[in-house]
């Protein structure tokens, strides 16, 4: 049954618990130094490479999480402009692609230090807009519960024909959404501390899904805006982990993401739980279950990219390519050193320089290593034909 259409923007407090305790109070301790683990795992540059993957891994589980299975080499596709002459993939191609321009963009505004709050509300719609800058009409149209309208990139629900039950939620009306986004900003834009961060960060994940201040996209935006949260929470690691694969997984099963967001939904139980609308003992076990998923995910990712294990499976993925054995000398010396200039590839492989040139072609021609100029160092890439050998569990479900 739908909650009471309770129209004043304090219907989502309480939007902070007032402390956190037990659990959810080790999770806060615990996943800083874990975040901090992982980007000390690898060269910077070797890091920024597999940033650019788990984007894509990033975009591979948010579109999952929609029902659209958007497989790795279709998203891999769309990123080279290989899309599929079918209407309805084409379209999951055009959203993949616009899922990992957007995420790139908010990793290079937060290295160079230009990201805003990703609370604002300005920032919220930008990442909505951005979404859909270039979606064909037929992704913009919104139709069914006897309604049809065209969506427009980044506007706020302003009509009553935007308002739409969710499941058992019905969201606050058109008319209210601009104020109830306007008390979200000034409730979750103050926090300073990697605390209050860390807490803020499930619970504006679902407050913003509560107030569904879009027609349509709002859970591929609360996504982006999550991820840009733990980056200004500084649990980020350079990128190297994806909070959408953990609620898409979740801890047990799969479909404990919508459990628990459907969860935090609850009104509150009487005096013991709270002052606000809704229950602060359901926000508490839903930030709970939330900042495990953030923790299991950074440890799993952390496994994954252990060095020792990563150079053994740059040995088998050569011997596995059928070359030479100092092709492995040379994928885990770029490994550790992050790049090698060209020049090198002889010294560090004892080839004659003839060889140590074929040899490094024929690296760079399967895309296990790249460079960014014709001439320029190369470094270790990470093809989405190379997964399934090189790191393996990162797309399970594809």
């Amino acid at each position: 049954m739908a909650d009471a259409p309770i129209e004043v923007p304090t219907r989502i407090e309480p939007c902070f618990l007032e402390e956190a305790r037990g659990e959810l109070l080790d999770l806060v301790a615990e996943l800083p130094g874990a975040a901090n683990k992982l980007a000390a795992r690898l060269h910077p540059t070797t890091a920024a490479n597999l940033a650019d993957l788990v984007r894509v891994m990033n975009c591979y589980y948010s579109n999952l999480i929609e029902g659209h299975n958007t497989r790795p080499r279709e998203i891999e596709r769309a990123l080279n402009n290989d899309l599929d002459a079918n209407e309805e993939r084409r379209n999951l191609q055009l959203e993949a692609r616009a899922h990992i321009r957007i995420q790139k963009m908010i990793d290079e505004e937060f290295a160079a230090g230009t990201l805003p709050p990703a609370t604002n509300v300005e920032f919220i719609q930008r990442l909505h807009r951005e979404f859909y800058r270039d979606a064909p009409e037929a992704m913009l149209r919104i139709e069914g519960a006897g309604r049809s309208f065209i969506m427009t990139p980044g506007e706020l629900r302003n009509d009553p024909s935007h308002d739409v039950a969710v499941g058992r939620h019905l969201p606050p009306s058109s008319e209210v959404v601009a104020a109830f986004m306007a008390h979200f900003e000034r409730r979750f834009g103050a926090q300073t501390s990697t605390a209050a961060r860390l807490l803020a960060l499930p619970a504006a994940h679902h407050r913003l899904n509560y107030i569904h201040p879009f027609p349509d996209g709002n859970g591929r935006v609360s996504r982006l805006m999550s991820h840009a949260m733990a980056l200004q929470a500084g649990i980020g690691a350079h990128g190297l982990w994806s909070i959408s694969r953990g609620l898409a997984r979740g801890i047990e099963s799969r479909g404990e993401y919508k459990r628990m967001m459907d969860h935090a939904d609850t009104p509150r139980q009487g005096d013991l739980d709270g002052r606000g609308n809704l229950s602060s003992r359901a926000l508490e076990e839903y930030s709970t279950w939330f900042l495990k998923v953030c923790l299991d995910q950074v440890r799993f990712m952390t496994d994954l990219f252990d060095l020792d294990g990563l150079s053994d499976r740059l040995r088998k993925y050569a011997d596995h390519k059928g070359w030479r054995s100092e092709a492995a000398t040379l994928l885990i010396e770029v490994l550790h050193r992050g790049e090698i200039a060209r020049g090198d590839a002889d010294a560090i492989t004892g080839l004659g320089e003839r060889t140590a040139r074929t040899l490094l072609g024929e690296l760079v021609k399967d895309r296990i290593l790249g460079a960014t100029t014709e001439k320029g160092p190369v470094s270790l890439r990470f093809p989405v034909d190379a997964l399934d050998l090189l790191l393996p569990r990162l797309f399970t479900e594809a």
